[in-house]
């Protein structure tokens, strides 16, 4: 694999959080019923961070957890004969909340599906909303962002890799050539 171009760098990055935290206070009117759900992996830091940007927007805490989906994916078979799944960390109820989906990057749209699934076998919310750092497109399933960082146009040959301190030791976004 081979970097393409670096697409946002730390700076970038936390500038598409905020404003992704101001979009989620401004179309929930608040932060009255809302919740956040990290879609493990890359998603959990970036549920936290969201959840850090509107405490100091709304002066609000907003509970925030996070969700393991491998059980709840289609292409199960695929991923490995024995998967690891992690806990769901969930320490509220999810019960006619507006649950925000929280994930680095949207593809096919498969594990936003999974997500969704994953979330209503822990109660039955008053809506989910998905809020995604990128968008690379190639949908496979009728699945959009409510709340997206940056739209980029990718091909099947690329793929765009997410850094996160938490597990990088570094922060940015990256466009990949997976045929190098």
């Amino acid at each position: 694999m081979k970097i393409k171009a670096q697409l946002m760098d730390g700076t970038a990055l936390d500038r598409a959080l905020m404003r992704i935290s101001h979009e989620i206070t401004e179309k929930n009117r608040g932060v009255d019923g809302l919740v956040l759900v990290g879609i493990r992996r890359r998603g959990e830091p970036i549920a936290r961070r969201i959840r850090e940007n509107i405490r100091r927007i709304e002066d609000a805490e907003v509970p925030c957890g996070s969700i393991d989906i491998r059980f709840y994916r289609d292409d199960l078979s695929v991923l490995a004969e024995t998967p690891q799944v992690r806990r769901t960390e969930l320490p509220f109820d999810v019960t006619d909340k507006n649950v925000i989906l929280v994930d680095d990057v949207l593809f096919t749209g498969r594990t936003a599906r999974a997500a969704i699934e994953a979330v209503f076998s822990c109660g039955r919310p008053r809506r989910i909303q998905l809020a995604v750092l990128v968008d690379r497109g190639h949908r496979e399933l009728p699945i959009r962002a409510d709340f997206v960082g940056k739209n980029v146009p990718t091909s099947r040959s690329e793929l765009i890799e997410v850094r996160l301190p938490e597990y990088d030791g570094e922060t940015g976004v990256w466009l990949m050539d997976l045929q190098s």
